[in-house]
């Protein structure tokens, strides 16, 4: 049986075997194992808060006589690993062969400081492993944690956020479920944030036209275009709401919409009508109107984010009224 050498798809990748799954041809190179079911598909549009992949049990699975694919991660469709050589603790992402366009937008990206880098990938006859990095918790339940986040923190990490946006629209990526479970920390000081992985992004056929129709994402981060019926928008901006909703949710400790009915939180949102705390700074609130605007061509771009005010001064924060936070609440499973 021929197998596809990784070389011939991304340069200095080791030629190496891949183990297969059971219901597929074994390969020349056999390991034992079970199956590892592949990953849920991107979530729909559904119930709101920041949506959970669905986890399946998984028995222990060796890959390629090296990774040790385990239980998947809370929160996440990526796999607990382990390199059984070194015993380093990593990542794994499993997905279909013919997801070449996740693929792609890693590649784009693999060296950009702020998304996780692909430490290998193994390719089967009908399944693809991406093996990463370990992270050090998301960003969403370090909020949860946290209630909130002072703006200096906010400052630093939304920074990074937007620098990862603005490279990923730079290369002809749209992220399209964009939101804060996304980000995880690189580190144990949780200083730097680095986006997971790619899934759900689309790497446009031409980086000038990012007009996208499907209606995936999740809820409470959906920009109101979205919801209008059959319609066409433009994927850069929908990644600037999401980016409006993580901003407002970091410094304000909840959703800028929420509702746990479908139809009342859509409506919400194709309102538009918010509320941001006094208690915010005035150029953190101009920086949440500019990002969460009803109009897709009034938002602000990611370039303009980094030079708005709030992000390149240092402003004082206030922490007055702060028995009005609220827990970020979690997605109710479907």
């Amino acid at each position: 049986m021929e197998v596809e050498q990784a070389g011939t798809v991304i340069q200095g990748m080791k030629e190496e075997l891949v183990a297969d799954l059971q219901e597929e041809p074994p390969l020349k190179k056999v390991c034992t194992g079970h199956p590892v079911p592949p990953p849920p598909a991107p979530a729909p549009l559904g119930l709101p808060g920041d949506c959970q992949q669905t986890r399946h049990p998984l028995a222990a699975s060796l890959v390629a006589d090296r990774y040790l694919i385990l239980e998947q991660l809370d929160g996440s469709s990526l796999h607990s690993c382990v390199d059984v050589q070194t015993h380093d603790d990593l990542v794994c992402k499993v997905v279909g062969r013919e997801a070449t366009s996740l693929l792609t937008a890693h590649y784009r990206l693999d060296c950009h400081p702020h998304v996780n880098s692909l430490h290998e990938v193994l390719l089967g006859d009908k399944l693809m492993y991406l093996v990463f990095p370990p992270s050090h918790g998301d960003l969403h339940s370090h909020v949860r944690h946290r209630k909130r986040l002072r703006e200096p923190e906010a400052r630093r990490l939304f920074k990074q956020m937007a620098e990862t946006v603005r490279a990923c629209h730079e290369q002809g990526i749209v992220l399209r479920d964009l939101k804060l479970r996304k980000f995880v920390f690189a580190d144990p000081q949780r200083t730097e944030l680095k986006l997971e992985t790619l899934e759900d992004a689309v790497v446009l056929d031409d980086p000038e036209d990012d007009v996208l129709q499907d209606k995936r994402g999740c809820p409470a981060y959906v920009s109101p275009e979205i919801l209008r019926s059959h319609a066409r928008y433009s994927g850069r901006a929908a990644d600037m709401w999401s980016l409006g909703v993580i901003l407002y949710t970091m410094l304000v400790g909840r959703y800028p919409f929420n509702d746990s009915e479908h139809a009342s939180l859509f409506a919400k949102i194709s309102r538009g009508h918010f509320v941001v705390p006094e208690c915010l700074s005035s150029r953190a609130k101009c920086l949440i109107r500019s990002l969460l605007r009803r109009e897709p061509s009034e938002r602000l771009t990611a370039e303009d984010v980094l030079i708005h005010p709030w992000i390149t001064r240092e402003e004082r924060y206030s922490s007055a009224n702060s028995h009005q936070d609220q827990l970020v609440p979690d997605c109710v499973p479907l």
